[in-house]
Formats: structure tokens, C-alpha cells, sequence
């Protein structure tokens, strides 16, 4: 399985923007953005003026690295998201909204998604009362999504919680932060993404 090597701050640095990869970090003063908003590159402080094909290929890398996600996976959503009924924008935006450790992070039991992707891989994570340890898991409206009771498990995700009490939890997902579980209440819409995106850039991107 392919793996990111690169430092994790530095995709936020390139995006031009914070994409909450550090959980709790990203909201303090000792997040690398608020020091260095420039591009990691040489000279980076004079930026060029960016064309369309840049300016396309800047907002999927930044999509891509916010969700966690490589190109070959990636550009499969996209092929998906074409053939759904319904705007390919839209479509793309709730496929990336729909995935499992997308889930777990939104509801606050990890301080971030890849801290949320960890959760579901090493297998604490049910759905529906059945283990799935697929980050990339399509949740279904009235699935039932809860992490297995152990204590270490339940001490982590708890301590998760109380870093990120004052995040907004989206309204389609319930949670019940006692029995640290998630019911879909209906499927994700654009508005509920919080941080900005424009997807018809990447469809732009792809349609060429």
C-alpha cells in the first residue's frame, strides 16, 4: 500500500491553507502555517501568477491530501462520481464524505483523520454491529457506527473529545458521546464540509 512520506504540515503549507491533518495543533499558534504561510520551496514568497491548469490541480492535491488519499484511489471516486445520478462535483464531495474514518473524525472521536484512519484499521471500529477495518468504507444512511469498548480505546477516543469540544459536530451524523456511537442520519451535503472546496475545478481537471 503506498504511503505519504512527506511531512504532514507541509501539505497544509502547499494548499495554502489549514486542512486539520494535526487534530489539535492546527487550531493553535503552534500550527507551521501560522509562521510560514508561504509554498516549502525556494523563493516561494513571490508567487507567479497561477493558471487555470494550476489552479485545478492545486485544489484536487489539496482534496487528496486533506482526505488522505492517493491519486489511483482518488481518480476511482471520480469515475464513480460520474456515473451517480446527480452533479459530479457533488457527487465526488460526498463520496470523500462518506468514508468510514471521514466518519469517526467528524464526530470527534479522533482528534484527526488520520488518527481516525488508525482507529478503523486496527480493528475498533463496528458498523452495524459487524468489524470493519476499511478506512475507505461507504457508510449508508441509518447505519450504526460505534467503537468497541476497551479501556485504552475508550480512554483515547474520550480524551479526543474533550481537545475538540467546541468543534461542530455535522448535522448529518448523530452522536452519542456516552455510548461513543454514530447513527447516519441522512447522506452528506456540500454545506456540511467545513472547510471550503471547488470541486468543479477537479471536475474541470478531469474532464480534459
Amino acid at each position: 500500500m503506498a504511503r505519504r512520506r512527506d511531512a504532514t504540515c507541509k501539505r497544509c503549507r502547499r494548499a495554502g491553507e489549514k486542512l486539520f491533518l494535526k487534530g489539535t495543533k492546527c487550531t493553535t499558534t503552534a500550527c507551521p502555517l501560522e509562521k510560514r504561510p508561504h509554498v516549502p520551496r525556494e523563493h516561494s514568497r513571490r508567487r507567479r501568477k497561477m493558471s487555470n491548469y494550476g489552479l485545478q490541480l492545486m485544489e484536487k492535491q489539496k482534496v487528496k491530501r486533506m482526505y488522505g488519499i492517493m491519486e489511483k484511489q482518488f481518480r476511482r471516486y471520480f469515475e464513480n462520481a460520474e456515473k451517480s445520478k446527480g452533479v459530479t462535483g457533488e457527487m465526488l464531495l460526498q463520496i470523500l464524505e462518506r468514508r468510514l474514518d471521514n466518519v469517526i473524525y467528524h464526530s470527534l472521536f479522533a482528534a484527526s483523520r488520520p488518527e481516525a484512519r488508525q482507529l478503523v484499521k486496527h480493528g475498533h471500529i463496528l458498523v452495524n454491529a459487524k468489524k470493519v477495518d476499511l478506512p475507505s468504507y461507504q457508510i449508508k444512511k441509518g447505519d450504526i457506527v460505534k467503537v468497541k469498548e476497551k479501556d485504552n480505546i475508550t480512554k483515547k477516543v474520550k480524551e479526543a473529545q474533550k481537545r475538540l469540544e467546541e468543534q461542530n459536530i455535522p448535522a448529518w451524523l448523530e452522536v452519542d458521546t456516552n455510548k461513543l456511537e454514530i447513527r447516519i442520519k441522512r447522506l452528506p451535503q456540500k454545506e456540511d464540509i467545513q472547510v471550503p472546496i471547488q470541486e468543479q475545478l477537479i471536475v474541470e481537471l478531469y474532464s480534459k
